[in-house]
This record gives C-alpha cells, structure tokens and sequence, in this order.
C-alpha cells in the first residue's frame, strides 16, 4: 500500500484564490473512495498506487477544465511493501516515539532585547 502527498496547484487564474479548484479537485478523490486527508498544504492519499495514480491523473485535468491554463502538480510516494503501510499508521508511529521521550523542561522566558542606540554625537 502506498501513502502519497499530493498538491495541485492551478496557475494563471484570474484571482490568487485557489479553492473552488482545490473543492473540484476533492469531488473526484471523494467519488473514488480512496482513503484520503486534505491538510492546508496539500492532500495525502494511501491506497493501492495504481489506482492513485489514476485518480491524480483525473484529478490534474480538473483545474483546466475549470478554466486554469497551467497546472501544477506535485506527488511525493511512500511505497512500502514489507508491511501495512497506512496514513494513520505513520502517525501512531511518531507520536509513540514522543510520548516514550522525556517530558522537556519548559523554556526560560526571554526578556526582550533592548534597540541598540546608534546615534553619535559631536561628529560631523
């Protein structure tokens, strides 16, 4: 099973505003039932690859047909095949790792620099 990160970015659009993109881009990963976590920065999907790459290829289209004339598309794949290998699987793993540390002592708190004066006097 497969996790991948995935941001598809239209370029060229009349406004900086991207959602209405990002919300049609996500009506086709939810119509394909693969198991998915939008984050502020991107999407991450896990499921079997190819079929994720086949979304992410209908999924790219999306954008133009919303009227963007550049896409930009990034993918990163963790294909790990040696054992179940899971969105929530890498999650439970680092935050187990954390909670076996030792709690950290609180940080001291910092005083606030004084500005430096650098005005001179007598020169001319």
């Amino acid at each position: 099973m497969a996790v991948v990160f995935l941001t598809i970015t239209p370029i060229g659009t009349a406004t900086p505003s991207v959602s209405r993109y990002v919300a049609g881009v996500h009506r086709i990963l939810r119509r394909s039932g693969i198991t998915h976590q939008l984050t502020a920065m991107g999407t991450i999907l896990e499921g079997d690859l190819d079929r994720i790459l086949a979304v992410i290829r209908e999924m790219h289209e999306s954008p133009f047909q919303e009227g963007a004339v550049r896409v930009s598309t990034f993918v990163k794949i963790d294909d790990r095949r040696d054992k179940e290998h899971t969105i929530a699987g890498k999650m439970r793993s680092v935050e187990e790792k954390l909670d076996r540390e030792a709690p950290a002592a609180p940080a001291a708190p910092t005083r606030p620099r004084r500005p430096r004066t650098t005005a001179r006097r007598g020169r001319r």
